[in-house]
């Protein structure tokens, strides 16, 4: 009878083990949700002020655009050749099917 209730004990102390581990999985998952969510917030805000500096970046360069800098006249030259291009093009097109 000594080795069953060995046996028994020996179970229970590996019930008492098993049930520990699972309270301390309990709380290594609640504090990593908690820092999930904290990362989730910090992204959303990080992604809102990614969307803002890139509104103020068009702005500067709009303005910089009208204020004549060099790369933007580069940039505004190319884009007016283009369309000229384009235009003229399509003029071609238009001669050709009449």
């Amino acid at each position: 009878m000594s080795e069953k209730n060995q046996n028994v004990e020996l179970l229970e102390r590996n019930i008492v083990l098993l049930l520990n581990k699972l309270e301390e999985n309990h709380y290594a998952l609640q504090t990593l949700t908690e820092q999930l969510e904290a990362i989730k917030k910090t992204q959303t805000e990080v992604s809102e002020e990614n969307k803002t500096l890139k509104k103020a970046q068009a702005s500067l360069e709009m303005a910089n655009a009208l204020l004549g800098s060099n790369e933007s006249n580069t940039k505004t030259k190319n884009k007016i050749n283009t369309l000229i291009k384009q235009v003229e093009g399509c003029l071609i097109q238009l001669q050709t099917t009449e």
